[in-house]
């Protein structure tokens, strides 16, 4: 290694680490002014960008070329200058005075530093959209360059706006608290804890996937984080039983976006969520708990009824661990996690139960001998410094999209298209979902999940809302399709990391992806139907609500994977198919209805042993 090499990668971890420590000092003393938090973040953020990502895909190693620095340079004035001049932010009269020579030159370096640096580390379709919303904001908007650079640089209404804001707060802690949890071996505990309850029943293996992603997802929050951390195991043990590779990277695209929506940490948007509902974080969770539990039930029922009618066992209980070994070794790492529900259950912020979860993660993992070992300073030293760098990405995707919010924001277009859409839609409520699921899809296609949900909350959910839809069921509604894009071909950012290590086509993959996750696309419609699901309204509702659903996603299952308490005929699938969506839409006729089209099936093949043959062993997943 050059001696310029290692001074770059020292460089690295000081500004990681002091990133990191910059934001724990001030989740314990109290956030300063929310510019110079945001300012101050952004910076950090654009800094390890140009430090560590290539300006372009051929250069892998961490080596900043000279104009690299030059952009460090720039970007470190122009996140600088809001702290350095704060005084001058907070009295002068936005869109009234004008802004001075030093204000326009640092505000465009900064919108360009930001789509620029986005560009490296998300790819270009979401600095392609802040570029078109940019373009329209100055043509058909009718804004000038004044205005627009006054709204996105000289406020908290676009680079530094609220999204900015939810990433300096609350994301940034969650994965550090992430990254620190990771290396004192919780990943091994979810691994064998998964293994343990499930490796030994019918297609062990994906039912290991879906419970390992879901218990992963809960510290990192990133669809394709978890498919490339448990993905490296659960999918060759798929495959060693027999799973096609495109089955077996579908079911771990499949559980690993899941875990987006699995409390009590959510994916980075659901800190966004609450920070525009004007909610807790507990209320978004609590919220988000009966749908994820409901998401990963028929993803796990789609598992298991694919693995019986191909006739694929487990793997052998002599070589799965023992719960009870797992539990005794290990158990006392889900400390931190039980330690931040209990704290959010008290009612703090998820902020402080975050510092909480992080402080308690090292005292946790020396309490056993079997996980002391591993714990020295230079391990958290690298935890951090991980959580610093894996914030990168969501804090620029976060200023990027404050780029699209403040433009929308300044030219009212999304009073514009809320009345597109209910023009379009003819304020017939199911056309508005339908043409809202669409365009949270297409927005939703290459971009994170949390800028996908940005620009939804700005253009989709006020027409949501107008249809007198509850504030909570029209963001969970756009929160769902930001994440369920990571699943839907032809972008799908889950399946090309699952195809990465099991080979599979991107179409069979996307495919059998959609098919695994058909009731994700149904359960917003749900709780829109339903708002109990979100645990709106009595306990009694709530509880008949939740067990119709649950019901109706594992008939759906059956009816798309064709077996139920064994292979089903043609008929059974299609009563089935009308079973589920009968029991999935709230309503004592259409639950009567379901129960007795599912009562048919399970008399029918009670009654008539004879039912079609499995497939054979050499093509499961079919």
């Amino acid at each position: 290694m050059t001696p310029y090499l290692r001074l770059v990668r020292h460089a690295i971890a000081a500004v990681a680490l002091v990133m990191a420590l910059y934001h724990l000092w001030v989740a314990f003393v109290g956030p300063p002014n929310a510019l110079v938090l945001r300012s101050v973040h952004v910076g950090f953020a654009l800094t390890l960008a140009f430090l560590t990502l290539p300006a372009t895909r051929k250069g892998e190693r961490e080596h900043p070329r000279p104009w690299d620095l030059g952009l460090i340079v720039v970007a470190l004035a122009a996140s600088a200058y809001p702290v350095l001049h704060l005084d001058y932010f907070l009295t002068r009269m936005y869109y009234v005075d004008d802004p001075a020579v030093a204000d326009l030159i640092l505000g465009y370096a900064m919108v360009l530093l930001v789509l620029e640096a986005t560009r490296r580390s998300a790819g270009l379709a979401l600095p392609l959209t802040a570029l078109a919303f940019i373009v329209y904001a100055l043509t058909l908007g009718g804004q000038g360059w004044l205005i627009l650079i006054d709204q996105l640089y000289l406020t908290t209404e676009g680079i530094f706006g609220i999204p900015a804001g939810v990433s300096a707060t609350y994301v940034i802690l969650f994965i550090i608290f992430g990254a620190l949890v990771e290396r004192t071996g919780t990943g091994k505990l979810f691994m064998d804890f998964a293994l343990a309850l499930t490796g030994h029943q019918a297609g062990g293996p994906a039912k290991v996937a879906c419970l390992s992603s879901g218990l992963f997802g809960t510290v990192s929050g990133s669809a394709v984080a978890n498919v490339m951390t448990t993905g490296t195991f659960t999918i060759p043990l798929m495959r060693k039983i027999g799973y096609r590779p495109a089955f077996a990277g579908a079911v771990e695209a499949v559980a690993s976006t899941g875990g987006q929506i699995m409390p009590p940490i959510m994916g980075a948007a659901a800190f966004v969520m609450a920070e525009f509902m004007g909610v807790s974080y507990l209320h978004v969770a609590t919220a988000a708990a009966l749908p994820a539990v409901l998401y990963f039930i028929a993803v796990f029922m789609a598992v298991h009824f694919e693995a019986k009618r191909t006739g694929l066992e487990g793997l052998p209980r002599a070589d799965l661990p023992r719960l009870g070994l797992v539990l005794k070794e290990r158990g006392h790492l889900f400390l931190p996690l039980i330690i931040i529900i209990w704290v959010l259950v008290a009612g703090y912020s998820a902020q402080f139960a975050a510092l909480c979860g992080i402080v308690s993660v090292v005292p946790s993992a020396l309490l056993r001998k079997s996980t002391r070992a591993g714990i020295t300073v230079r391990i958290v030293v690298e935890g951090l410094i991980a959580g610093a760098r894996n914030t990168v990405t969501v804090a620029l995707a976060c200023a990027c999209a404050g780029i699209v919010v403040g433009a929308i924001t300044l030219t009212g277009l999304s009073i514009e298209f809320t009345s597109v859409v209910l023009a379009a839609a003819q304020n017939t409520l199911i056309l508005a979902l339908v043409l809202t699921m669409v365009a949270g899809i297409v927005l939703g296609m290459g971009m994170p999940t949390t800028p996908a949900y940005i620009v939804q909350v700005a253009l989709l959910v006020p027409a949501l809302v107008r249809l007198e839809i509850p504030l909570e069921a029209a963001h969970m509604f756009a929160f769902y399709f930001a994440i369920l894009s990571a699943i839907t071909p032809p972008v799908a950012l889950a399946v090309y990391a699952a195809n990465s290590l099991s080979g599979g086509g991107l179409w069979e993959t996307g495919v059998a992806a959609v098919k695994l996750g058909a009731t994700g696309y149904i359960i917003p419609f749900m709780f829109v139907f339903g708002p109990s699901l979100l645990m709106i309204g009595s306990w009694d509702r709530i509880l008949l609500t939740t067990v119709t659903a649950i019901i109706g996603a594992t008939a759906l299952a059956a009816s798309l994977h064709g077996y139920l308490l064994r292979p089903t005929r043609l008929w059974e699938r299609f009563f089935l198919f009308g079973a589920a969506l009968a029991l999935i839409k709230p309503g004592w006729t259409t639950d009567l209805i379901g129960f007795g089209a599912l009562a048919a099936v399970v008399i029918s093949q009670q009654a008539f042993k004879t039912a079609p043959a499995p497939l054979p062993a050499d093509r499961p997943g079919e």
